[in-house]
């Protein structure tokens, strides 16, 4: 009898994302995410004080995890914030304040305020479990998986539980990029992984627990909620916007390939309508008739060459199907610093210089691609095919010692 309530539960849920457009159907089922499936964990919060690290993400349909959580009668004690704020409206790099929920009074505690890596002792005595339900796009530079690495490693200090709503990966359909060098280990790049990872949060932090990756002074209590009817192959259509500017499908679609622009002197359309569906710069004039000039606004505040006209390509209205097909593509960066060049803008103009925490002077564009190799080779005038074929290698032998901490079918 059970099952066959559970499996009634799942039918309606699977009707309602289909009317509404919140997931699609992939051989005739619909994708459920772990946070839909709250027989799974509801029972495992009761009686004890629960932490929440979301963002506008976490919803199970129409109703955001937090208020149904509420409805359930569980005792909310805290939020954790990421990048972009609980309600994801904080543009991009912009420090989060902690403070208080305006409508529920719980207490925010930020993540992304400039100084919090590790949550303090006095937080963590607020909560017994926290349940973590947010959407990642399968990113290495991409931040919120660098909050939960954080968060896993406070809650096995600490002794908290922790269970982790798993959602599908937008990206998971295939792996590549260059493997994070330690030595550049940074707020964009946490663990030793490919640009492109392929994996659900889920399969993720197993891997990173598994391989040694965390610093845990005990083993964590760690539960995961997979999610239903997907695999690595499902062309999973995001309900909700991850992050300001990353508005649609298109844009998380191009996010691997245009990211590693936020390295360099070259726009990626913040401050426009179309943000990473488009790349752009004054000095790339007479090579690209597209043009746009940014501005500012509230999800991106003072843009890169804001009040510029800026010359480049615009792929805002290619087919998603298109681009998820076309993966990560180095050349556009190539071509730009080679046009760059030419101009006399090479070494020091095209490539961001950046400060990290110990005081020593970076390349932004080697701490986003986790080596140092990727720009060199870029500057001796490597072909963009050249430059993937660098980092093949290391692609084949992750994806071989990722394979026993995968939840779904490849």
């Amino acid at each position: 009898m059970a099952i066959q309530r559970k499996q009634c539960l799942y039918l309606i849920l699977a009707i309602v994302f289909f009317l509404t457009g919140q997931c699609p159907l992939v051989h005739g089922a619909a994708v459920i995410p772990g946070d839909a499936r709250t027989e799974e964990y509801l029972p495992l919060l009761a009686g004890k004080r629960v932490a929440l690290f979301c963002n506008q993400t976490a919803r199970i349909g129409e109703e955001h995890i937090l208020d149904v959580l509420l409805k359930d009668g569980q005792y909310v004690t805290a939020l954790f914030s990421p990048e972009h704020g609980i309600r994801g409206d904080a543009p991009a790099g912009e420090s989060v304040d902690s403070g208080t929920d305006p409508v529920t009074g719980i207490p925010i505690l930020s993540l992304y305020d400039g100084d919090t890596v590790m949550p303090a002792k006095e937080d963590m005595e607020k909560f017994d479990v926290l349940v973590m339900d947010i959407q990642d796009v399968g990113l290495r530079y991409y931040t919120y998986y660098i909050n939960i690495c954080d968060l896993m490693e406070a809650c096995a200090c600490y002794d908290k539980e922790v269970i982790l709503l798993d959602r599908p990966n937008p990206n998971g359909h295939y792996v590549d990029g260059p493997l994070l060098d330690m030595s550049l280990k940074s707020h964009v790049g946490r663990l030793p992984i490919p640009t492109v990872h392929g994996m659900t949060l889920g399969e993720l932090m197993y891997m990173a627990i598994g391989e040694g990756w965390l610093n845990l002074r005990h083993k964590p209590k760690f539960t995961v909620i997979p999610c239903l009817n997907y695999n690595h192959r499902t062309a999973y259509a995001l309900p909700v916007p991850p992050s300001p500017n990353l508005p649609n499908m298109k844009s998380i679609y191009l996010y691997p390939s245009l990211c590693p622009f936020e390295g360099t002197a070259v726009s990626v359309g913040r401050g426009t309508e179309h943000p990473f569906q488009c790349f752009g710069a004054p000095e790339l004039q007479g090579q690209y008739s597209y043009s746009f000039t940014p501005t500012s606004m509230k999800s991106a505040l003072s843009p890169l060459r804001e009040g510029e006209i800026c010359y480049g390509a615009d792929f805002s209205q290619e087919s998603e199907l298109k681009l998820r097909s076309k993966g990560m593509d180095l050349s556009y960066v190539v071509n730009a610093y080679k046009i760059f060049r030419r101009q006399g803008k090479g070494e020091k103009f095209f490539w961001k210089f950046t400060s990290r925490r110990s005081g020593r002077e970076m390349v932004y564009f080697d701490l986003l691609m986790g080596q140092t190799y990727v720009r060199e080779a870029i500057m001796a005038g490597k072909s963009a095919q050249e430059i993937s074929a660098m980092w093949q290698e290391d692609v084949k032998r992750f994806q071989k010692q990722r394979r026993p901490y995968l939840l779904y079918e490849e």
